[in-house]
């Protein structure tokens, strides 16, 4: 007799992981702060269409919410996200991971040297709360596009 994927997964110990239904895990998610009213989530610089250096200097700016960094339980705060290359966001009601392409600014950070290889990029900056988790609504700047050279 053949065994179920289930029993393979038990198995292996992954299924308590894999064979959770969907509504459970869902339960078990963190809960979404409220954004503050009108909040948002700028690029300074680099603008949109720029050329930049292998190296360069990108500033985050944030109107109608304070900046504290991850861990900090303060209301109408939050830190920033910087995506880099990303086509399809992340889910926006888990926790953020941290990638080569979701850099985490969790100390409060407001700005950021950051090196790519020359060609066309993305970014776009995401508000997370204390938790790594983005608002709701999300605070997300428009994607812009730069030329490194």
């Amino acid at each position: 007799m053949r065994p179920s994927l289930r029993t393979s997964l038990r198995a292996l110990g992954l299924c308590a992981l894999l064979c959770t239904p969907l509504s459970a895990l869902a339960e078990n998610a963190v809960p979404q702060l409220p954004a503050p009213p009108g909040a948002e989530v700028y690029f300074i610089e680099p603008v949109d269409g720029a050329s930049v250096g292998q190296t360069f200097s990108v500033k985050f700016g944030l109107k109608g919410m304070g900046v504290a960094p991850a861990g900090v339980d303060f209301p109408a705060t939050g830190h920033h996200h910087l995506l880099v290359d990303v086509s399809t966001l992340p889910l926006l009601d888990l926790p953020l991971p941290a990638t080569e392409h979701i850099l985490h600014f969790g100390k409060g950070q407001t700005e950021t040297e950051l090196s790519l290889p020359p060609g066309t990029h993305t970014l776009q900056l995401l508000v997370g709360d204390k938790h790594h988790v983005p608002l709701d609504p999300p605070v997300i700047s428009h994607r812009i596009t730069i030329t490194v050279q």
